[in-house]
């Protein structure tokens, strides 16, 4: 991104407001898996819910302009399918006229601020179904931490399942993200990532709304596949990254439950600060793990 383009954006939106509707209805859009059966797209709803640390600082996703200067370098790539943001980054996206013929997934609830007393009880404050719809994108996803001890985990259920419900009946993807929590001593939410704790919140997520025609799952890729992907017979993205490398290869991309992958921001913020290679190489991990299915 230039200084010139960056005070264009500036400009545009202090002066031009309604350049954003219109940058969202002249969008090209695309089908929404590739000619692989696959999908790979590059999260960015973070900053919503004030998770701003990556790469070890832990303001670095509050820099606007570095943040989209990565998205742009990781959607340059034409292995990456899409991003997944709350409004603001997507439309700043737009105006860049960095979303053509990419696939666009709206982030929804993102009221459970990081660190708040309130944090399971997540609120839907950026998109809403209607304007998913509206706005032609492709989908919308949620997260729903499920907390047993934690009486917010209800209405963020609630609040999900009828956006399933909303979405499907206009024919639009759900992507659900169900991820089990639980309060360490001092209180601290710690994801609970063994394969039972994970199979059961697949089967929960699975289940809510009128329908489950439109609903896919996000998930951490998990080290036991078959325990984890083998509780649902929806498409699946799995959270990939270099944490996450040892379970991808250890088959979550190969279960056949699995479209693609999911990454934020340890691709985004890679140590080296290569965000071209980083990206590169996830797509690479996906790529090889479909012709093994093929072959």
């Amino acid at each position: 991104m230039t200084d010139t383009q960056w005070r264009e954006l500036l400009h545009t939106r202090a002066f031009e407001p309604e350049a954003v509707r219109a940058a969202y209805a002249a969008r090209r859009r695309r089908p929404l898996l590739g000619p692989g059966g696959t999908l790979f797209l590059v999260a960015a709803d973070h900053p919503a819910r004030g998770a701003l640390g990556a790469g070890g600082e832990p303001t670095a996703m509050a820099d606007r302009r570095a943040l989209l200067d990565r998205l742009l370098i990781a959607l340059d790539d034409p292995a990456v399918d899409g991003v997944l943001g709350t409004p603001d980054v997507i439309e700043e996206l737009l105006l860049f006229h960095g979303l053509h013929d990419k696939i666009v997934i709206g982030s929804m609830n993102r009221g459970g601020l990081a660190g708040a007393d309130w944090e399971i009880d997540d609120r839907f404050t950026a998109y809403d179904a209607q304007s998913i719809v509206d706005y032609g994108l492709d989908g919308g996803k949620m997260l729903l931490r499920l907390v047993n001890s934690d009486q917010g985990t209800a209405p963020t259920l609630h609040a999900c399942a009828r956006a399933v419900s909303e979405l499907a009946a206009a024919g639009v993807m759900a992507m659900v993200e169900p991820l089990p929590y639980e309060r360490d001593d001092a209180g601290r939410l710690v994801l609970q990532d063994d394969a039972a704790s994970l199979a059961r919140a697949v089967t929960i997520a699975s289940g809510i709304g009128r329908t489950s025609a439109y609903t896919w799952l996000k998930l951490p890729a998990p080290a036991d596949p078959e325990t984890v992907l083998g509780a649902t017979t929806l498409p699946c993205l799995v959270l990939g990254g270099p944490e996450a490398d040892v379970s991808l290869r250890g088959g979550a991309l190969r279960h056949p439950v699995v479209r693609g992958l999911v990454v934020g921001r340890t691709l985004l913020y890679p140590e080296d600060g290569d965000v071209a290679t980083a990206v590169a190489g996830a797509a690479s991990l996906l790529q090889s793990a479909r012709e093994e299915i093929t072959a």
